[in-house]
């Protein structure tokens, strides 16, 4: 049994996402009370034009109000504001670990079926199973329509989540779930893999042959397989590992660890780099890439395309590095055995946007200043740190910070 002990984080808030990566200022103020009863009036002429019903709109609707505290949340996701370190201490702690591996042996005739029609590994499909709800555990309960008002009202991504409201309600309106139990995370994320409402419309499956996609219930299953259609149509690998964590060489060239720059195992292993498992990777695993979530003092990885097929997930390295991590450990590897730099604390919320603005207004530009450290704000440092001549390993840091300023 499950342990009820195990809680997930607010790892998978969005769940099955897309792209959704770093966009738009946070520091855009929210709609608040009453800007957002002026907003929901006209949504309701946007919804019955997009061809939800009167019914649906009074049934999806009443009784829904502002608020507050899903915005909050919005602003401190936590796999984008935790040093990597840090989130990876519970999204693979030892208790998760075991109950994945629980998880897995309760359910092997399913994830083996799964596995088989879809060719995604069964273990990487329980990983996030694992962190989206704790293995079901915990799947949510906030209102899933109310939360997606409250964020469509807002200044700051409204479009993306009035998106996801409209098929919430197309969603309602055919019948797939009951008002009452359309719920999940305060992101409008639902069911065992929380999957968002577009995501659902465009890759949920009827796995148990109820006639509609149930990814609410307590049976797993349509979830479960919905989760790897998703991946499968986001282009995974069968066979291919998602990455694996490499040593790097002492004189090895930092310019090199770009998501950009692609080479096959036997052409990084050339320059010295090795798994350290010590194995050969066969080049058959396709093209791969260096990444350092935590910068030259950190663990290494050599990640594969199945690692950007996640992404498609949730877009923080964080996110796909834990998934990818607790496949491993599921399936029965050992802990990491790269340091990471713990003598060094996070950047505050602050600070983080000190940070994009600083590089910004430097020439270096983060796409965007959302107080996430996302790719775009890694691409910026990396040049920044070029231009001064320090070493390139695109880690937002207190000591970078400190020379920005």
């Amino acid at each position: 049994m499950v342990a009820l002990l195990l809680w997930p984080l607010q790892v998978g808030a969005q769940g099955a996402l897309g792209n959704l990566a770093e966009v738009e200022d946070v520091r855009g103020e929210a709609s608040g009370p009453e800007a957002f009863d002026e907003w929901l009036a006209g949504f309701r002429e946007r919804a019955l034009a997009a061809g939800i019903s009167e019914e649906t709109l009074d049934e999806g609707l009443s009784g829904v109000s502002y608020q507050p505290e899903i915005i909050d949340l919005d602003r401190n996701q936590a796999e984008f504001v935790k040093p990597i370190w840090t989130y990876l201490d519970t999204a693979v702690s030892e208790l998760r670990v075991a109950n994945g591996r629980d998880a897995v042996a309760r359910q092997a005739d399913l994830l083996a079926a799964i596995e088989e029609e879809y060719g995604v590994d069964r273990h990487v499909v329980a990983a996030i199973w694992g962190l989206e709800s704790a293995y079901g555990v915990v799947r949510g309960s906030t209102d899933t329509l109310a939360a997606l008002a409250t964020l469509s009202a807002d200044s700051r991504r409204g479009a993306f989540f009035e998106e996801q409201l409209l098929a919430g309600l197309q969603i309602l309106q055919s019948g797939a779930v009951d008002r009452n139990e359309m719920q999940g995370s305060w992101a409008g994320a639902m069911g065992h893999t929380q999957f968002m409402p577009t995501s659902y419309l465009e890759h949920a499956v009827d796995w148990s042959g109820g006639g509609q996609s149930d990814i609410w219930n307590d049976n797993p299953a349509d979830a479960l397989a919905s989760t790897a259609a998703y991946l499968a149509n986001f282009g995974w690998t069968e066979g291919q590992p998602w990455g694996l964590e490499v040593r790097l060489p002492e004189d090895f060239d930092f310019l090199l660890a770009d998501r950009e720059v692609t080479k096959l195992p036997s052409e990084w292993a050339a320059i010295g780099i090795e798994p350290v498992s010590g194995e050969t990777v066969p080049d058959d695993h396709g093209p791969a890439s260096i990444l350092l979530p935590a910068g030259h003092e950190g663990a290494a990885f050599m990640v594969f395309g199945n690692f950007e097929v996640i992404e498609a997930y949730n877009t923080a390295d964080a996110y796909v590095v834990a998934v990818g991590h607790l496949a491993n450990r599921i399936a029965g590897a050992g802990p990491l055995e790269g340091e990471w730099p713990r003598h060094l604390r996070g950047l505050g919320a602050e600070e983080r946007l000190e940070l994009q603005e600083r590089l910004t207004e430097a020439g270096f530009d983060t796409q965007g200043v959302d107080g996430k450290i996302g790719p775009n704000t890694v691409d910026a440092i990396r040049a920044y740190q070029v231009a001064e001549g320090l070493l390139p390993d695109g880690f937002a840091s207190v000591p970078l910070l400190e020379r920005l300023r």
